[in-house]
């Protein structure tokens, strides 16, 4: 059993990152107009073509609009010129990925100041996980994108599907190493619920415990955490 649930924990590891799916080489060859200029970078002909009245919320096989392959790409400039000519950076791909869900994931910290700057909700639920940008980047320990979710007021205690908060992503899907460590520090610093459990009833505390993470250990019961 022992050896079962390090193979699930391990499983879920990877999961919730890897569920986002960017362009393929093939569709990036493949597309065209917005899509294709978007993939490229190209502001000069991103704002051609939506001054033509092309569709900027167009979208491909797997209904990403123009402004998400840019953000997939990282084109910065053109995600930014899309989001200045009207593309809605909150607009849903069809995994349930937005662009500020993207740019976590990526550890694109330009990315995410502009999705930010541009409208982008850092509140949203987003994924199949029903989980948060906070949620995806705390299990990938993305500090620095942590740090600025939090000033952004991003929740931090929504519990996805999975019956974790991000605080318990941190710890369950982290490796204890100094990011995840400090990815939790963070969250405890900024009023996290050290004490809501995992859907077995399990705390942070516990959870960090079991896995011999002794410095999480100190910073939730620093915390009072039980």
């Amino acid at each position: 059993m022992a050896i079962l649930a390090a193979f699930l924990l391990a499983l879920l590891a990877v999961v919730p990152a890897s569920a986002q799916i960017a362009p393929t080489e093939a569709e990036l060859r493949a597309y065209v107009g917005l899509h294709a200029a978007a993939a490229r970078g190209d502001v000069m002909d991103i704002e051609r073509r939506v001054a033509a009245a092309e569709d900027r919320e167009a979208i491909d096989s797997r209904h990403r609009t123009p402004l998400h392959v840019a953000v997939y790409q990282k084109k910065h400039d053109a995600a930014r010129a899309l989001i200045r000519l009207g593309a809605d950076p909150n607009r849903l791909e069809i995994d349930r990925y937005d662009m500020i869900t993207i740019a976590a994931v990526a550890n694109d910290v330009p990315m995410l100041e502009i999705a930010l700057e541009g409208g982008g909700n850092p509140r949203a639920v987003t994924s199949r996980y029903d989980g948060t940008a906070l949620i995806a980047a705390a299990h990938l320990g993305h500090v620095e994108v942590v740090r600025m979710l939090i000033a952004a007021r991003a929740p931090l205690d929504h519990v996805n599907n999975l019956q974790w908060t991000a605080l318990i992503e941190s710890i369950v899907l982290g490796d204890g190493g100094k990011n995840h460590t400090e990815t939790l520090r963070a969250l405890v610093d900024a009023g996290a619920d050290v004490n809501i459990p995992d859907g077995r009833g399990s705390t942070p505390l516990e959870l960090a415990r079991s896995r011999g993470y002794q410095e999480m250990v100190a910073i939730l019961q620093k915390s009072a955490a039980k």
